[in-house]
C-alpha cells in the first residue's frame, strides 16, 4: 500500500476535519489490525494538526487504560479509570476538552509542557475500548470543532479496526 498525507488547505475547521476524515478512511482501508491502525491514525493526526506535542491512544486493559501507539514524548503507561483527563473521559463516557490542564483536578502531567488536552473515548458496541488523547503546549488549543472532528476520526478508527 502506498499512502501519502495530503496537505489540507481549507478556510474552516469543519472542512479541515471532513478532509482529514477522508484521508483517515483511505489510510485505514483494507487494514483491520487495531495496533497498526492506531499507529497510523496517531501519525496522521500528529502530522496534520498544528500545535500538538502528543497524539495517541490509550487502550482499556483489565479495567485500566494502557499506553498504545502514539506520537510524541514518552508517556505514562497506565492510567486508572477516573484519574486525570483520560481516566475522567472513560468514567464519564464523554469527550473532555480542557483549556488549561493545570486547572483540571487530578491532571496527570506526563509532559510538563502540555497546557491543554482533548480526550475522546473509543466506543465499540456501547463499551469504551480506549481513548484518543491529544495534548498541546498552548492553553486553549482545542475547541468544539476539534472535539467533533476527533470524535469522527475515533468512529472511523473503531469501524475500520478489529478489537484490540
Amino acid at each position: 500500500m502506498s499512502f501519502h498525507i495530503q496537505p489540507i488547505d481549507v478556510a474552516d475547521k469543519s472542512s479541515f476535519y471532513k478532509e482529514l476524515a477522508i484521508q483517515l478512511r483511505g489510510l485505514l482501508e483494507g487494514e483491520r489490525d487495531a495496533v497498526a491502525n492506531a499507529a497510523n491514525c496517531s501519525a496522521l493526526i500528529n502530522q496534520s494538526l498544528a500545535d500538538l506535542n502528543w497524539a495517541g491512544f490509550y487502550i482499556m486493559r483489565n479495567g485500566e487504560l494502557v499506553l498504545g501507539p502514539f506520537q510524541g514524548k514518552t508517556a505514562c503507561v497506565r492510567i486508572a479509570v477516573g484519574r486525570g483527563v483520560c481516566g475522567a473521559a472513560v468514567e464519564r463516557k464523554i469527550s473532555i476538552l480542557v483549556e488549561d490542564v493545570h486547572a483540571f483536578p487530578g491532571h496527570i502531567a506526563c509532559d510538563a509542557a502540555s497546557r491543554s488536552e482533548l480526550v475522546v473515548p473509543l466506543i465499540r458496541a456501547g463499551e469504551i475500548i480506549g481513548v484518543i488523547d491529544l495534548d498541546s503546549p498552548s492553553p486553549g488549543r482545542f475547541d468544539e470543532d476539534d472535539r467533533l472532528g476527533i470524535e469522527t476520526l475515533a468512529r472511523i478508527f473503531v469501524e475500520a479496526s478489529d478489537p484490540f
